[in-house]
């Protein structure tokens, strides 16, 4: 039987005290938003489904938003407030309507008389297989409020860790966009301006000159087909991301051979390897269930398959240190100390280090990396702009030494 869907309730009333209040309140119909009001000690005049703004633009659920429930959540647990009112009070205080929504949908679910996991699972959009994992595990072992905690720190660090890769990415991907904008301007609208003077001289121009007079030409007359090949690219790009497999394994393994970028990239992964598997590991998953949730959490293809290999050979009897070393694709670092995780039951803490200083790394890398990117930057908007320029100015500077 289904579930009837969480709404929310405008209402108008007094309260114990007699003075006016009004607010909202969630249910799945009125008399249960009445029901909740009356234990309020709310005497209710006006109750009424909140209406959707007609122009209204549902906003996206992100990822650290679920980072953020799931730490609002761990809290509420901690200082023992039941899981269905924890839902309340946690709904209450979002402003996002989607992830409100999101929410109200999950607690029907788990006030129906279902579990938070088999509820979680009904949204593999938002919560992966990793997460419902952990979540059922600690239904199951009764330490719900301590496995949402481990899941909070481990969202709460992987998105930190994406923000961080993107920092590293964006400043350089804006400034050459910012330095192919002004280049077009140039050459569509200034250049001309001097093709027009050139063409009086009535004197030989410089091949540099020629040619930079050539590009503007072909510019003006193709700048729209230009500009549809680069916006029909990116589009293309994504959307061959989004639907073939090839190609984004593709795009995962020119991604680490990139110079400077490979690097962090690099270092990312490991990290999230170390901290998804120092997670489910510590949360009592067997290793070779956990293995399978990391395949996935690593984030790219050839770490993706070099992890199920490893949960292969785990499975056969061999150690985790020494599965990882056949691969050829971690740290000598990462399996020292995994080895000495395994000989001393102290795995998931040695894993949990080895994630912090990959983090660190991370860190250190971006911050290196703008500091080398910024005068490769300057350097490439010199030759363009200032090539411009010069191959602008070369028939004045002839034109001067014959005078």
């Amino acid at each position: 039987m289904a579930t009837p869907k969480a709404s929310i309730f405008i209402y108008k009333g007094t309260d114990r005290k007699g003075q006016k209040v009004q607010g909202e309140v969630s249910g799945s119909i009125v008399a249960i938003a009445k029901a909740q009001l009356i234990k309020q000690g709310v005497r209710t005049k006006i109750v009424r489904k909140k209406s959707k703004p007609m122009f209204a633009s549902n906003k996206k659920i992100k990822p650290m938003d679920i980072a953020i429930f799931t730490r609002q959540m761990a809290t509420m647990m901690r200082a023992g407030v039941p899981l269905v009112q924890s839902f309340d009070i946690v709904s209450d205080g979002v402003d996002n309507p989607s992830l409100k929504e999101l929410i109200q949908q999950i607690r029907s679910d788990v006030a129906a008389g279902g579990g938070f996991a088999p509820a979680l699972r009904k949204h593999p959009r938002y919560f992966d297989d990793l997460f419902c994992s952990l979540v059922d595990a600690g239904e199951q072992s009764g330490s719900l409020e301590a496995l949402l905690d481990r899941i909070a720190i481990y969202k709460e660090k992987t998105e930190l860790l994406k923000s961080k890769i993107k920092k590293a990415l964006t400043y350089p991907i804006a400034v050459v966009v910012i330095a192919l904008i002004v280049t077009a301007i140039l050459l569509i609208k200034v250049v001309p301006q001097f093709a027009d003077t050139f063409a009086n001289f009535g004197a030989d121009l410089p091949a540099f000159t020629l040619f930079v007079l050539a590009i503007s030409e072909f510019v003006q007359k193709a700048w729209f087909i230009i500009l549809a090949g680069l916006v029909g690219g990116i589009f293309l790009i994504k959307e061959l991301h989004h639907r073939s497999t090839k190609f984004r394994n593709l795009m995962d393994r020119t991604s680490l051979k990139i110079p400077l970028v490979g690097k962090v990239l690099y270092n990312s992964i490991c990290a999230r390897f170390a901290r998804t598997l120092s997670t489910t590991f510590a949360a009592g998953v067997p290793l070779i269930e956990s293995l399978e949730s990391v395949a996935g959490a690593t984030g790219n293809i050839i770490y993706e398959r070099a992890v199920l290999d490893i949960r292969d050979n785990v499975s056969t009897g061999i150690q985790l240190n020494q599965a990882m070393r056949s691969t050829g694709l971690f740290p000598s670092m990462m399996l020292q100390m995994t080895a000495i995780g395994e000989e001393s039951g102290s795995l998931d803490a040695m894993l949990d280090k080895v994630a912090s200083y990959h983090e660190d790394e991370v860190d250190n890398m971006v911050d290196n990396l703008t500091t080398l990117l910024e005068p490769l930057i300057m350097s490439v908007l010199g030759v363009l702009v200032g090539g411009l320029l010069i191959a602008m100015y070369l028939p004045i500077f002839q034109l001067g030494q014959v005078v």
